[in-house]
């Protein structure tokens, strides 16, 4: 059986509950969630913007992931 200090495999549980959150960007898929007009954002309707808002909480949360479960 390898020993977990030699560095070998993915170090078991590392990350654990951290790879939940990229679950979190799915909910863009849920389109009742933004399928409206109100309320815009500098004259454009809250579909686009809430969809480009989650281009940028995406980025965050995988970078938030990655970091999390990258092998010190």
């Amino acid at each position: 059986m390898a020993d977990k200090r030699d560095g070998g495999g993915n170090g078991g549980n590392s990350g654990g509950g951290i790879l939940l959150w990229l679950l979190v960007p799915m909910l863009v898929l849920y389109v009742p969630l933004y399928n409206r007009i109100e309320p815009t954002l500098f004259g454009f309707p809250f579909f686009y913007w809430f969809q480009l808002a989650w281009i940028f909480v995406s980025m965050v949360i995988t970078a938030v992931v990655y970091y999390g479960t990258e092998p010190r």
